[in-house]
């Protein structure tokens, strides 16, 4: 631990002009003295430290100390930093938060980022996501109630193993103890999340996830057809940025998506029907049939209107 506290002094007072001795030592959980003590071993190790007396006295590096950029080679240390960031902000990772003070020490060409990240924790609990990343890294079993793509609700245990942001949502992938197999489950259908005090012992030799069950699907795709009205091209195109487009003369649209068994699937339903009247099926009939079946339930609920 003395080590990993002298890496991390080195790298804050490279990233700060000055920083006083009850600063560090309330950051570290020493005493001053321990701090003292750790500036002299580093400037024995020949780090050019500097002391600074006065009420805002304190130590840092001497001016133009600083790390070598061709530590990273050609990385892109500002991009680095806006990744690394927005993961400290979500996880409240202290060793991430550490990589960042490390990275910013290395003098960069250009101050304006060239990168934003935002991973739109607000879709997700931000607590549920912590409370994962925890039970990864101290290998506890998590449990809780889940609803699956049929609505049905399960009590699941888990081992969980990774955490995966993709289209834009979290997900969590490891062993599910309660099918004796690998799942992975999105946090948003995730519900009374908690860890146990139960732990798991390491998986050494992990299934490929998501690579092999895609090339058993990949033949099996359906072309989804629709028409889409110059009012809704940016709603359609934001849900499916990857499917055909071709643009018509009078400013609409129509896309062909491939999916997965469409007749199924009650997540495509809902999309297309949130277009409203700015989107319409023109293949398969049989997907027609069922957007129109589901209109009408809708109605339904609304005839006393």
């Amino acid at each position: 631990m003395k080590l990993e506290r002298l890496v991390s002094i080195i790298y804050k007072l490279l990233n700060h002009e000055v920083v006083s001795a009850p600063v560090l030592a309330e950051q570290f959980q020493v005493s001053q003295r321990t701090i003292y003590r750790d500036i002299d071993v580093i400037c024995a190790a020949g780090f050019p430290v500097v002391s600074y007396q006065g009420t805002k006295g304190g130590y840092g590096m001497m001016d133009g100390y600083k790390m070598d950029k061709s530590l990273l080679g050609s990385y892109d240390v500002n991009s680095l930093i806006t990744v690394l960031h927005s993961l400290s902000t979500v996880f409240e990772d202290e060793r991430a938060q550490g990589t960042i003070e490390r990275l910013q020490t290395i003098e960069t060409d250009y101050q304006t980022p060239s990168l934003s990240v935002d991973l739109e924790t607000h879709r997700t609990a931000p607590e549920a996501l912590r409370q994962l990343r925890a039970s990864i890294l101290e290998r506890k079993i998590v449990r809780f109630d889940y609803i699956n793509a049929k609505n049905e609700r399960t009590v699941r245990d888990m081992e969980p193993l990774r955490l995966h942001f993709k289209y834009r949502n979290w997900y969590v992938y490891g062993f599910c103890r309660t099918r004796r197999d690998y799942r992975e489950f999105r946090l948003s259908r995730m519900l009374n999340l908690f860890l146990t005090e139960e732990t798991f012992g390491p998986h050494h030799e992990l299934p490929e996830e998501a690579a092999s069950s895609n090339k058993e699907w990949q033949g099996q795709l359906e072309d989804v057809v629709i028409r889409v009205g110059p009012e809704a091209l940016a709603d359609v195109i934001d849900q499916f940025p990857q499917a055909d487009k071709q643009f018509h003369a009078d400013g609409s649209m129509t896309m062909r998506i491939p999916v997965y068994q469409p007749l199924q699937a009650r997540w495509l339903w809902t999309i297309l029907l949130g277009f409203g009247s700015g989107a319409e099926v023109l293949e398969p009939p049989a997907l027609r049939g069922i957007l129109k079946e589901q209109l009408q339930k809708t109605l339904k609920l609304y005839e006393e209107v």
